[in-house]
């Protein structure tokens, strides 16, 4: 049986929903999260974010799927601490569109942009 988590028994579904991470993520960690602080947190998020740089230069696949598990949770993790809903936040920037162009395929210029 399915909890409003997505949890399932000991296991989370397959097919994760960005609410049900971050409310995964909140139920394992969220009062240490919160004694480590915003500055904190963001350290340990940089600090997976480099990890995952690293793995896409010269890591296996392995360790590439591996950090972007990482990079996400930490993302949850500081989102929970800053009380920001990401699927909120994603919808809100996102959820018409493009928000240079408002088209659902972007048709932005890429001039200036990496």
């Amino acid at each position: 049986m399915e909890d409003a988590s997505g949890e399932t028994g000991d296991r989370v579904s397959d097919d994760v929903r960005l609410r049900s991470f971050q409310q995964l993520i909140r139920g394992m960690y969220h009062d240490r999260d919160v004694d480590r602080g915003i500055d904190g947190t963001f350290m340990w998020l940089i600090e997976e974010v480099g990890e995952l740089a690293t793995a896409l230069r010269e890591g296996s696949h392995a360790d590439r799927v591996e950090e972007f598990a990482d990079v996400l949770a930490w993302l949850a993790t500081i989102a929970n601490v800053a009380e920001v809903d990401l699927s909120d936040a994603v919808m809100r920037k996102y959820g018409s569109g493009c928000p240079g162009c408002g088209e659902w395929t972007c048709c932005c210029s890429t001039d200036g942009k990496p």
